[in-house]
């Protein structure tokens, strides 16, 4: 049986003894759902795994998304995407911006999971931030007051998909603070990537309000930061967390990414 071991009080926790190619039953899964939204964050070090074990692992805690951007590895893993990052030409990646996946969806992705298949010799590092620590810090009347307020997510904020097609992914509108479904907690659900504005604020108010809550997301007690070794995998909460991944490196890196499906923000 495995164990799990808390990396920092807020967020974050590796899980040890496991082999994720071997197949696991309803209770192991029960436990290491349990475990996420405990934790937030689960690591699980020094996985020999193919893109195939990762989506059959992935398949225990949800179903797959079939997420519209990207290339999968291999024809007969959809559910896959490759993140490629660091070689020759210009950069081209938006995840060194706090954001949480997908925010601009409708429904979001409940889930995550990331695995490292080629890294830079140094760098490259992610960083998960915990959205409900980030909203029970905030005073009683700041909480009073988002509590009651919606923000637009929009897909074309993101800077690497500007100029895309407004019509066929329309900004959507998510709360402000979002419950989660299984544990019942509150969480901030704006982030800098992809929401544009709170609903019932005016311009003025927005350019006050949203900065501060970005900046929420900025403090380290808040954090936990994992250094990459290839096989390693992550999987994470989506609906409570945010992550930033570092882009201080040289080189390629190289990670496979897969989506569990999840439901509207309430």
């Amino acid at each position: 049986m495995f164990d799990i071991h808390p990396l920092t009080p807020a967020i974050g926790a590796e899980v040890r003894g496991l082999d994720v190619r071997e197949p696991l039953d309803a209770a192991a899964y029960t436990a290491l759902a349990d475990a996420l939204h405990t934790h937030q964050v689960l690591f699980f070090r020094d996985q020999d795994a193919t893109a195939y074990h990762q989506r059959d692992f992935a398949a225990g805690f949800g179903t797959l998304q079939r997420f519209p951007f990207g290339e999968p590895p291999a024809p007969d893993l959809p559910e896959v995407m490759v993140l490629a990052t660091g070689g020759e030409g210009p950069k081209v990646s938006n995840a060194d911006i706090w954001h949480s996946d997908a925010t601009f969806m409708a429904s979001p992705p409940m889930g995550t999971m990331l695995r490292a298949v080629s890294l830079p010799p140094v760098g490259g590092d992610t960083l998960w931030a915990d959205m409900e620590s980030a909203y029970r810090a905030l005073s009683a009347p700041m909480r009073a007051l988002l509590d009651g307020l919606t923000a637009e997510h929009d897909f074309t904020k993101s800077r690497s998909h500007r100029g895309g097609d407004k019509d066929a992914l329309p900004a959507v509108v998510h709360p402000v603070v979002r419950t989660h479904p299984v544990t019942g907690r509150r969480c901030l659900y704006v982030n800098r990537i992809f929401t544009t504005r709170i609903v019932e604020l005016d311009e003025r108010e927005n350019e006050l309000l949203l900065p501060f809550l970005f900046a929420q997301v900025t403090r380290p007690e808040f954090q936990v930061r994992f250094a990459w070794r290839v096989g390693d995998i992550a999987l994470w909460d989506n609906r409570s967390t945010q992550h930033y991944a570092a882009y201080d490196y040289q080189g390629p890196r190289v990670m496979h990414r897969i989506v569990i499906e999840g439901d509207a923000p309430r």
